[in-house]
C-alpha cells in the first residue's frame, strides 16, 4: 500500500476588522499597515488568525486584534459578512469573517502594536481597490451594514461620548450616513426615544444657550 505523503491544507481562519470612529464629526476607519508577509507595507484593516488556544470564538479573535495590533478595547462589535476561497490570500485557502466596530472619538489615540507598522485614520469611501487582500470589499459591506441600521433607526451613540447633546447625536448620524437631516425632522423621530435618557440639570455652556446633556439608557441596544 502506498501512503500518501501529500500535506493535508486546513483553511487559514481569520478575523478582520472595520474601526470606525468620528475624527472632527466626520466618519473615519482605521488603517494598519502591515510589517510582514504577506502584503508587507501595504495598509489593510487590522485581522488575525484564530488562535484555537487562545480564543473561545471568532469575535474573541476580533477583541484580541484590535487590543493587540491597535491598543483599544471597542464598546461595539458586530459581525458583517464571511469570504473563503483558495486565492484571497497567498499564504492558501482562507475563511475570514468580516466585523464592524465602534468607537468613541476621544479613544482615538492608539500606538500601533504587534505585526504593524503604522496606523492610519482615514475616510472609508472608495477604498476599495486600495487595500491588501478583498479588504477594500470588506470595509464596503461595514461601511453597508453601519448605514443601513442607522437608516432603520438605530442609534449609533457607540460613537459619542459618554455624555452628549442631541446635536452631537444628529452629527453623529450624519457622519455615518454622508449627508445631512433636517434638524426639526430628527428631533421629531427621536422625540421619547427609549435609548436615551436625559440627564437632569446636566448642560452644555458654551457661547449658545446651554445644550441639554443626554445619556444611553442603561439597556441600550445599537
Amino acid at each position: 500500500m502506498q501512503i500518501s505523503t501529500t500535506k493535508k491544507l486546513f483553511p487559514l481562519v481569520t478575523a478582520d476588522i472595520a474601526l470606525f470612529t468620528l475624527i472632527d464629526w466626520e466618519l473615519h476607519v482605521l488603517l494598519v499597515k502591515r510589517d510582514n508577509d504577506p502584503a508587507p507595507d501595504r495598509w489593510a484593516l487590522p485581522g488575525g488568525i484564530l488562535r484555537p488556544d487562545l480564543d473561545s470564538s471568532l469575535d474573541e479573535t476580533a477583541m484580541r486584534v484590535l487590543k493587540s495590533k491597535v491598543g483599544v478595547d471597542v464598546r461595539y462589535l458586530e459581525q458583517v459578512t464571511t469570504v473563503s476561497g483558495p486565492h484571497r490570500d497567498p499564504r492558501g485557502w482562507s475563511i475570514s469573517t468580516a466585523y464592524y466596530a465602534l468607537l468613541p472619538g476621544e479613544l482615538v489615540p492608539a500606538a500601533a502594536g504587534t505585526s504593524v507598522k503604522a496606523i492610519g485614520w482615514c475616510s472609508p469611501v472608495d477604498l476599495e481597490d486600495q487595500l491588501a487582500f478583498d479588504h477594500g470589499f470588506l470595509l464596503s459591506e461595514a461601511l453597508a451594514r453601519l448605514r443601513q441600521k442607522v437608516r432603520q433607526g438605530a442609534l449609533p451613540l457607540h460613537l459619542l461620548s459618554d455624555k452628549f447633546t442631541l446635536t452631537d447625536l444628529q452629527r453623529a448620524c450624519e457622519a455615518v450616513l454622508g449627508t445631512r437631516l433636517d434638524k426639526g425632522a430628527f428631533r421629531r423621530l427621536i422625540k421619547d426615544e427609549p435609548s436615551l435618557r436625559l440627564l437632569p440639570g446636566k448642560f452644555l455652556r458654551g457661547p449658545q444657550r446651554p445644550a441639554q446633556l443626554f445619556e444611553a439608557a442603561p439597556d441600550f441596544r445599537f
